[in-house]
């Protein structure tokens, strides 16, 4: 038997997972992709030009399978973005925070990277064409994810 979260008006918590477990889990596999993502950042032959990367910005010459401009910070933020999601899968209403807040993020950097020139100064992190399509569509996954995991069979609240 699945318990609800409830407010102390009575209202169902915005954020308790319908399947706390399956939020956990879909929280794991995420935060372990971007462990994994992070560390093969760093990975001779699984990043091109290597030698190239840089700690920050657009001059970093390592790209990710050959497609995806990283440089050290890029490597470093997934690193902390999957320990944080690795410590919110932990219970399944910080894993639903985790999937719909760590979207926005993404979107937010697909936004940046596309209203950013990929020359440009403030390109720190450093972002490609490659990046902005993968970080749009990691926003979309995500927020879906964590719509899907957050509540399967609610329906509108009674006026």
């Amino acid at each position: 038997m699945v318990q609800t979260t409830t407010t102390p008006a009575g209202s169902r918590d915005a954020l308790a997972p319908d399947d706390p477990v399956l939020a956990r889990r879909i929280a794991t596999v995420v935060a372990g992709t971007f462990l994994l993502v992070g560390v093969l950042g760093f990975v001779p032959g699984v990043t091109q030009h290597l030698g190239d990367i840089t700690f920050a910005g657009h001059d970093s010459g390592a790209e990710l399978l050959g497609l995806f401009q990283v440089s050290i910070l890029h490597n470093i933020v997934h690193l902390a973005f999957g320990i944080v999601g690795l410590l919110a899968a932990r219970q399944g209403r910080a894993a639903v925070l985790y999937l719909l807040a760590g979207g926005s993020v993404y979107l937010l950097l697909a936004a940046y990277g596309s209203l950013v020139g990929h020359d440009h100064d403030a390109n720190v992190v450093p972002v490609n064409t490659a990046d902005d399509w993968l970080h749009l569509g990691l926003g979309v996954a995500m927020i879906g994810l964590g719509l899907v995991v957050r509540g399967r069979g609610r329906t509108a609240p009674a006026r």
